[in-house]
């Protein structure tokens, strides 16, 4: 089992990801430092959320990684690539850098090759399932020769991680085929009750797939599918790109996987996010009137 003390772990992106992660191991005993161009110079909510968990604020990528055994890549699926490429001129040999950005086989394997380039263990890791509520113990698949390497680190913290075998970008293929299914259904979501609203059928609609599937609350997952898009559809977006990347790699013109990303970046677009926080679950009817009502200055989509 690792020494929990001597654990210091560097955060390159200090959003939802790497603040939940920080979080559960500071709380654990590790010692974790944060650098993200937003902290800015001091007073920004960013910054005041990293010192209230306990993690240190670093004012550059390079000071945040400077001894650290770990570090993590949390960025956005569109930035990973550009923060690989920056933290190749500081990555420490033989220093583990886990990249848990969403991102397609092919970003993957190009990330890979800068960091163990510059001498850094690049591992891959598939996040399967939202972050919160489960935080460390989310379950996430590893992959690339440093894996186990990552695993015998995080286990001891709680993390629920799952090695696989063969070349980096399986399991990053692993996850994306799934948020094909996944984010894409969250879309349909979107289409699915804002036509119904126009028409006033939602009742009638719920009504007939609580019947055709039943086991399922409609009402209570539809609203789930709408709060997730409201509340991180840009995020979505750029991961459904990955995953069109993916798709054509594979020799099928990603029709689905960019007409999803399309779509969740419209609702993001619609600034929405405000009406699906809180605590509690969602009412549907409320989530559908707030997109509903920005819909007439958004145009059609």
């Amino acid at each position: 089992m690792a020494d929990r003390a001597a654990l210091r772990v560097a955060f390159l992106g200090f959003g939802e990801a790497g603040a939940t992660l920080a979080r559960d191991l500071v709380a654990q005993g590790a010692e974790a430092r944060a650098y993200d161009p937003r902290f800015g110079d001091g007073g920004s909510e960013l910054r005041d959320r990293a010192e209230t968990l306990g993690v240190r604020v670093a004012e550059s990528g390079r000071d945040a990684c400077a001894g650290a055994a770990l570090v993590v890549s949390a960025v956005t699926a569109a930035a990973a690539l550009d923060l690989a490429r920056e933290a190749a001129a500081y990555v420490a040999d033989g220093q583990l850098f886990l990249d848990v950005n969403s991102v397609s086989p092919e970003t993957r394997i190009e990330a890979a090759a800068m960091i163990e380039g510059a001498g850094g263990r690049y591992v891959e890791a598939a996040v399967m399932g939202p972050l919160p509520p489960r935080g460390i113990a989310v379950p996430m698949i590893l992959g690339g020769p440093w894996a186990a390497d990552a695993k015998a680190l995080l286990e001891p913290y709680g993390a629920k991680l799952e090695v696989v075998d063969g070349e980096i970008g399986l399991a990053s293929a692993i996850k994306l085929t799934r948020s094909l299914m996944t984010k894409g259904i969250e879309a349909l979501a979107v289409e699915c009750m804002l036509t119904a609203s126009h028409y006033g059928t939602e009742a009638q609609v719920i009504d007939s797939m609580n019947r055709t599937y039943p086991g399922t609350d409609w009402e209570a997952r539809m609203a789930y599918l709408l709060s997730r898009v409201m509340l991180h559809g840009r995020r979505r977006a750029e991961e459904m790109r990955e995953a069109a990347k993916m798709v054509e790699a594979a020799g099928l013109a990603p029709l689905m996987a960019s007409a999803t990303a399309d779509r969740q970046d419209w609702v993001s677009g619609l600034d929405v996010a405000e009406a699906a926080r809180g605590t509690g679950t969602p009412e549907l009817a409320a989530l559908t009137q707030a997109l509903r009502a920005r819909v007439g200055g958004a145009g059609h989509g």
